[in-house]
């Protein structure tokens, strides 16, 4: 049989949208950017892991499918056979898949689709997630969107491609600048970088968000920007014309892709109301700097806790503005919540490390 797939916004029952749905929250983002002239484009790349699952219990194992890494061709398993039917079930629901492949740790997947409106792509990621989990279950597996299942591998993000556009041209381009890179481009990179820490915990939403944002691993902990190297928490792709664009790097699947989009796209915007310089750009591997030459260049680093990203969004006028006063509240209340538990929890890492010890 067929699914109908049904993507709707909450209202109250005086016909007014609800303070709490997180799709409103970022077309009320959407509708500025249009006062301002803009359209506002994204592409994220969504990454996840595919794991075996208990034939008895049905629960996931922990343990790698594979060991292959990125774009490996060789592990014909039951991981790529469930990306394959991955990427038909999504072009048969009408998502324009570009890319597909095994990603750098073994068992991690990436399935990119086309770019679009941010509300469309936010749409399309929510059913990129219910297809995925729903495919890997018909092959037997587990698929996670968990930032970080595996110590000592890299974990799974969700880097994402904005642009701006004015009818049907790339706002972010201007051949006459130096990278051709617009002025409205450069401070939408201002705003994203002076509100990056801030809106952190709204892009990575969960205690193991914090275990892949850790130096090492490609993970983009570095508050600066760059035109090439990765190590830069926004990189701007090579392309020019109209596939202008910058990566945003941090993001990891378990947001809310909403809230997410609306705080990034919102912080972008800001740069450009505002006239936000961006810091100089940052070539050199930050990844090799030492403390010192990271503080010659300024760059701060992204929280290092959930804890850390909720003090952070406390002092954001921004966060509350987007997220409105019941979103806002009730997200922090219920990250406070969580660190909480993850804070008097007794993990298996001190029992090793203790029991014995002492």
């Amino acid at each position: 049989g067929r699914s109908a797939r049904l993507i709707c916004d909450v209202y109250t029952s005086d016909k007014k949208p609800f303070e709490g749905d997180p799709r409103y929250r970022l077309k009320l983002v959407l509708e500025k950017a249009r006062k301002m002239g803009f359209e506002a484009y994204a592409g994220p790349e969504p990454e996840f892991f595919l794991l075996p699952r208990d034939p008895q219990t049905l629960k996931p194992v922990l343990r790698f499918l594979d060991e292959g890494g990125y774009f490996d061709m060789l592990p014909v398993d039951r991981g790529e056979d469930t990306r394959k039917d991955i990427v038909l079930a999504l072009e048969a629901m009408g998502l324009e898949v570009e890319t597909s492949h095994h990603e750098v740790a073994p068992s991690q997947h990436e399935i990119d689709f086309r770019y679009d409106s941010f509300l469309r792509t936010a749409d399309n990621l929510q059913t990129f997630k219910l297809v995925v989990k729903t495919v890997a279950l018909k092959h037997g597996l587990h698929a996670t969107f968990m930032p970080k299942p595996f110590y000592g591998v890299n974990g799974s993000g969700m880097h994402t491609h904005m642009s701006l556009f004015k009818g049907d041209e790339n706002a972010f381009y201007d051949e006459r600048e130096e990278a051709g890179l617009s002025t409205v481009c450069k401070h939408f990179i201002g705003g994203v970088i002076k509100h990056a820490k801030a809106i952190t915990v709204i892009t990575n939403p969960t205690v193991n968000s914090y275990k892949r944002l850790v130096p090492g691993y490609e993970a983009p902990v570095n508050v600066a920007w760059s035109l090439g190297n990765r190590s830069a928490l926004v990189r701007v792709p090579m392309a020019r014309g109209k596939a202008t664009r910058i990566e945003y790097r941090s993001p990891d699947p378990t947001c809310n892709a909403y809230l997410a989009f609306a705080v990034m796209l919102a912080a972008g915007l800001d740069g450009v109301e505002k006239a936000i310089e961006p810091p100089p750009a940052v070539e050199e591997n930050i990844f090799e700097m030492d403390e010192r030459k990271r503080a010659e260049h300024a760059i701060e680093q992204l929280p290092g806790t959930l804890k850390e990203a909720i003090d952070e969004a406390k002092t954001s006028e921004l966060v509350k503005e987007v997220l409105g006063d019941h979103i806002y509240q009730k997200f922090l209340e219920a990250k406070e919540k969580e660190w909480k538990e993850f804070r008097t929890s007794v993990t298996d890492w001190e029992l090793v490390k203790y029991l014995e010890t002492f």
